[in-house]
């Protein structure tokens, strides 16, 4: 019975995700001037990227099963980034680049692949997480490139990304199939590999 519970939240959860994902692109989706065919190329890129990293961060904790604490801890990080990253849109009221509208500080788009990179990195190690914060650069990159903001606006994106991850996820703590262990047996230094299968 308190499966189905965990498990409803979970699924209410997502929704909201979802709909916090689409209110966030939505609001700063549009172009006041035409952009070149690279500038387009590298801003669609950017827009799917901007569903699609926290579509795997939230996937690792089902590849990990790592059961609902993982989900809970991105979805915490998540909301908490895009309330923040718009919240000091609001208030700090910057020109874009492009002179679209006053929602430049900071970079949403940047703020949640951040969040999303530093998740992975930070639950499950940097073996994960470079390629994520690779990914995540290339956000803001195609942020600048497509001319919605300057490189203060990703910066600041970028941080609050990472800051949030790191105040609300701790590292995964399954079962390790492979364990170093050393020691000594009568002052003979020693290493141990021990695989659980």
């Amino acid at each position: 019975m308190g499966n189905i519970k965990i498990l409803q939240g979970s699924m209410y959860g997502s929704r909201a995700l979802v709909a916090l994902l689409f209110l966030s692109s939505s609001v700063t989706y549009g172009q006041v001037e035409p952009l070149t065919s690279p500038q387009k190329t590298h801003k669609i890129a950017g827009d799917v990227l901007l569903g699609a990293m926290p579509a795997l961060a939230l996937g690792s904790t089902f590849i990990w099963k790592d059961g609902q604490k993982g989900t809970y801890q991105f979805s915490k990080a998540l909301a908490g980034t895009i309330a923040l990253t718009y919240g000091l849109k609001l208030v700090i009221n910057k020109e874009r680049p492009n002179g679209e509208n006053n929602n430049s500080f900071p970079s949403g788009h940047t703020s949640v692949a951040f969040a999303s990179a530093a998740f992975v990195q930070k639950r499950y190690g940097w073996e994960y997480g470079i390629p994520a914060y690779l990914l995540a650069g290339y956000v803001g990159y195609t942020r600048i490139e497509a001319n919605k903001h300057d490189g203060v606006d990703v910066l600041a994106g970028a941080a609050i990304g990472v800051g949030m991850s790191y105040l609300f996820t701790q590292k995964y703590d399954g079962e390790k199939k492979l364990v170093i262990s050393s020691g000594f047996i009568e002052n003979t230094p020693t290493i141990g590999l021990t695989y659980k299968f």
